[in-house]
């Protein structure tokens, strides 16, 4: 926690939000204990929600994506101001080669508008590599 005891931002990536809701996936309980923990304040990218409720709801089913909408309530969904778009379209430009794609720029637009390095991801490939404007690197959790 900061200093008065605020919350740390952490911005979280689809794939812990996927593991989180899928028992059997290799990295659920890490990813459960990452969402779980009370020094975080959690901000989902409005482009995130979209890409995990059709992979929970094409692999674990409609049950599994309900209860997954469910749960945004007790999250910060973060939706892209009309600059933020400028900035994704930036870093999708910039990371061709990866493909590094909108969804995942958006983590990284958030991160710098927010001014958090944590992100909670199980994508390491893609978020050593990128280079965000606000700090040297991204810190990524779990």
């Amino acid at each position: 926690m900061l200093e008065g005891g605020a919350p740390v931002i952490a911005i979280v990536d689809t794939g812990p939000l996927y593991a989180a809701a899928d028992l059997d996936d290799a990295d659920h309980a890490h990813c459960v204990r990452a969402l779980q923990r009370s020094d975080l304040r959690l901000v989902i990218p409005s482009l995130l929600v979209a890409e995990a409720s059709y992979l929970i709801g094409m692999r674990l089913g409609a049950k599994a994506e309900a209860r997954f909408l469910r749960s945004l309530p007790t999250l910060d969904v973060e939706v892209p101001e009309p600059d933020d778009w400028e900035r994704i379209a930036e870093l999708v430009e910039t990371y061709a080669d990866f493909p590094l794609g909108a969804t995942d720029a958006s983590v990284v637009a958030a991160a710098e508008k927010l001014g958090t390095e944590l992100v909670i991801t199980l994508d390491r490939r893609h978020f050593r590599a990128v280079r965000p404007r606000h700090c040297a690197a991204l810190r990524l959790l779990p």
